[in-house]
């Protein structure tokens, strides 16, 4: 579903610029009303002149794209005082910069803290915003949010060339090393790993013929996180659109989130959607989405299954079977 509400959060540096022009083209693009909103990092003096600035921002991008933009009269120094605000939009536009020191990282990032409350995509900018998005990669773990993440996408950049791209995880290759299995059993597993992310990609695809001119898909080898961001640099994405499950802080730190590392290894916008996401909360919000016509997906007679995950057991006994085998 296209975002028909903004909430754009800035500190009024460089990269809250950046979120301010980019949010303005959102606007343009959907039709979509943009909050912009003030927020101090935690230690921080405020910017004293505050409301008199998101004033004129206001003003500025409503004449200039020709959207409704309007400043919030609160300032906001702790994520929870951005809360209400974030829950009452459908999109929240990111500008501001990391913070480094010993409460971002104990408690994180206040983005981080956001994707973990908010239940909202949060769109984290970094780049000059000077056009609509062109091309876009999506990484998709083939679950069963992935189609509801490439929705999200397509509704996102109505017109922008979308990648679907998924890493094929060698975690697990490490451990069959570990066990000393030989290596014709892991490049078998390996194989039968790559034939099913094939497999699960095409049954993706091609669930979106009618967009077959917007749609291209890569199948890469190795740590999502690492994949996706080399990915995008080698196609030349403008914006990265990632899923992100539902995780507290301690989970974060010691296990990690795919999502949270694409943030600190890409230099380019990155869309995070947490999978539990709901809709904007605010009274407009409900009516309008009370009004909305329910989406009729229409299914091919004879359609095959989808394509099962390999069992590891049965490849490894399968090419120890294998005549010449040697551990």
């Amino acid at each position: 579903m296209p975002p028909h509400s903004i909430l754009a959060v800035t500190d009024f540096s460089q990269r809250g610029n950046h979120a301010l022009s980019r949010a303005a083209l959102l606007g343009a693009e959907h039709g979509a009303t943009i909050k912009i909103i003030y927020f101090a990092q935690p230690g921080e003096p405020p910017v004293q002149d505050a409301a008199i600035r998101l004033e004129q921002h206001a003003l500025q991008l409503s004449q200039r794209h020709g959207i409704r933009a309007r400043a919030a009269s609160r300032r906001c120094f702790h994520v929870e005082n951005l809360l209400p605000e974030v829950r009452c939009a459908d999109l929240i536009v990111w500008g501001i910069a990391p913070a480094r020191d010993l409460r971002s990282f104990f408690l994180g990032e206040p983005v981080e803290q956001i994707l973990r409350t908010a239940k909202r995509p949060v769109l984290i900018v970094q780049r000059a915003a000077t056009h609509d998005y062109t091309s876009l990669i999506v990484a998709v773990d083939f679950n069963e949010t992935s189609r509801r993440l490439v929705d999200t996408s397509f509704a996102f950049s109505k017109g922008a060339q979308v990648e679907l791209f998924h890493a094929v995880s060698t975690a697990y290759e490490g451990k069959l090393r570990y066990a000393e299995v030989s290596a014709r059993a892991i490049h078998a597993y390996r194989s039968e790993c790559r034939r099913y992310a094939y497999d699960k990609m095409f049954w993706l695809t091609d669930s979106y013929k009618s967009k077959h001119d917007r749609v291209l898909s890569a199948i890469g080898h190795g740590d999502a996180a690492r994949q996706t961001v080399a990915r995008q640099q080698n196609s030349g994405a403008e914006l990265i659109v990632v899923g992100r499950h539902p995780s507290s802080r301690l989970r974060d730190l010691f296990l990690g989130s795919t999502a949270n590392r694409i943030l600190g290894l890409a230099s380019t916008d990155v869309l995070v959607v947490p999978h539990d996401c709901e809709p904007a909360s605010g009274a407009t919000a409900g009516k309008r989405l009370s009004s909305d016509a329910q989406a009729v997906r229409r299914v091919r007679a004879g359609a095959p299954t989808p394509p099962h995950l390999p069992d590891p057991a049965a490849i490894l006994v399968g090419a120890a079977s294998l005549p010449g085998e040697r551990r």
